[in-house]
């Protein structure tokens, strides 16, 4: 058996997940990074992790006691994978589980909502990080980002409506707090940015940033949902662009000053973020 206090990190390869495991493992901390390759992760132990495939679920909770937990991408219902895995995982000795969500999700909500509503029965120790819209989506493997590269255009049902936009690293430094603080947050934690932006206004910044005219267009609900349907399944477009409506409706237009309780500095704005990553990336790919 590996030695205790092993931190497993599903979906170690992933946004959020490649940046917890590299802090954890910055800070010394012992990782299990955990993927459908077990994708080599500087620093971690690589393990084969398949929400679907029980039989990988053994050798990646051996000797954690401790887990970060990302959902199955794409799923509508993942509490029907997830929550056999977290009895297995207490039973195997894990006591502090930090799962992330979003803030568009509340406890016993669609998808994971259900998992974020039972995870106080089943762990001591436990966090829900429930992050606003990833600020990656717009600079990294996304729709979005893909639309501005290849288009300039980034295409939602939002209208004018208002996002925190949340900086994945700092998403990050939440989560490793939540795993690593001797006493876990044991309940929700809302993670934004420091302003509300709208889609235009990302639009406008992105254009400022790299040089290149990127325009938001704005799509009515259902021409949104049957896009998304085009490519994912129905129940999980419907979900996506339900989201979208919320945001028109004003349900994201909120900061909150978790970043900075929780970690002790501010958020990342959104300017910079994209200066950050948009100038990195055109400078790999040879455009600057």
């Amino acid at each position: 058996m590996t030695s205790a206090r092993t931190t497993l990190v599903i979906g170690a390869t992933g946004t959020t997940g490649s940046r917890t495991a590299a802090r954890l493992s910055a800070a010394g901390r012992r990782v299990r990074a955990a993927g459908r390759r077990a994708t080599p992760v500087p620093g971690a132990d690589a393990v084969r992790f398949d929400w679907y495939d029980p039989a990988t679920h053994g050798d990646a909770l051996d000797g954690a006691d401790r887990v970060y937990l990302v959902p199955p991408i794409g799923d509508p219902e993942p509490a029907s994978v997830m929550l056999p895995f977290l009895r297995q995982a207490r039973s195997a000795g894990v006591r502090r589980a930090i799962l992330l969500s979003s803030s568009a999700i509340p406890a016993g909500g669609p998808a994971v909502g259900e998992v974020h509503r039972a995870l106080p029965g089943l762990f001591d120790e436990w966090a829900v990080l429930r992050p606003s819209w990833f600020m990656q989506n717009f600079t990294g493997a996304h729709t979005h980002a893909d639309g501005i590269r290849e288009h300039g255009v980034i295409r939602t049902a939002t209208g004018k409506g208002r996002v925190g936009f949340v900086d994945a690293d700092d998403i990050a430094a939440v989560a490793v707090h939540a795993l690593t603080d001797e006493q876990a947050p044991d309940t929700d934690l809302i993670l934004t940015g420091p302003e509300a932006l709208s889609h235009d206004d990302v639009a406008a910044i992105v254009t400022e940033v790299t040089g290149r005219p990127v325009a938001h267009h704005h799509l009515a609900y259902d021409d949104m949902r049957d896009r998304l349907a085009a490519v994912i399944p129905p129940e999980f477009a419907t979900m996506l662009a339900d989201m979208d409506r919320a945001i028109a409706e004003g349900d994201e237009d909120r900061t909150t000053d978790t970043v900075r309780r929780v970690t002790g500095r501010p958020p990342n704005g959104f300017r910079a973020v994209a200066e950050r990553e948009l100038t990195a990336r055109a400078t790999r790919e040879g455009i600057q």
